[in-house]
């Protein structure tokens, strides 16, 4: 179990990593579109390469920022019964959670996205906007957003095994919303 714990913390240090990534993106998102819309309505000039930056740090911003939102569990959930859980009873739910939907969606939506991020890769393919960007570096996101959210997911299900067991200690007291 100590193999695949530490298999777990190295798979959560990568998705802080992307996180911290992601949040630079949110930030580089908001200044490119302040200056977009500045020089746009400002000085009457206007780049489709800057709007689809823009799209492009979106798609950092959720496709590598998801997992680290799995990691902190601050993920959506449905909070209906789930917080009236007592004990193991939300790990549990967790887990189901997590092999049944989490991993098959994730699963196939890296194999879908896969092959179209290598077609675009080797073709080449441009934005049909005048002045656009390669593709390419957005699609990219897809299968490695992807990809990444599987390997937290599986991370999430060692920790709660290992919890379950004993070898793991966590907070199993999960906020409820806000709203």
């Amino acid at each position: 179990m100590s193999g695949l714990l530490k298999l777990a913390l190295g798979v959560d240090w990568v998705s802080e990593s992307f996180g911290r990534i992601a949040s630079v993106a949110v930030m580089l998102a908001a200044l490119i579109s302040a200056s977009n819309a500045f020089i746009r309505y400002g000085l009457d000039i206007s780049s489709n390469g800057w709007l689809e930056i823009q799209w492009y740090l979106f798609a950092v911003t959720v496709m590598l920022g998801a997992p680290i939102v799995l990691k902190l569990n601050e993920h959506v959930r449905v909070d209906i019964f789930y917080g009236k859980l007592k004990k193991n009873a939300p790990v549990y739910v967790d887990l189901f959670g997590l092999v049944v939907f989490l991993l098959p969606v994730m699963g196939l939506m890296f194999y879908w996205s896969w092959p179209l991020f290598i077609k675009m890769l080797f073709s080449g393919e441009m934005s049909q906007n005048a002045g656009g960007l390669i593709r390419w570096p957005a699609m990219m996101l897809l299968p490695l957003g992807f990809g990444w959210m599987f390997l937290q997911g599986v991370s999430e299900i060692i920790k709660r095994v290992a919890y379950l067991l004993g070898a793991y200690e966590m907070d199993t007291q999960y906020a409820k919303p806000v709203q």
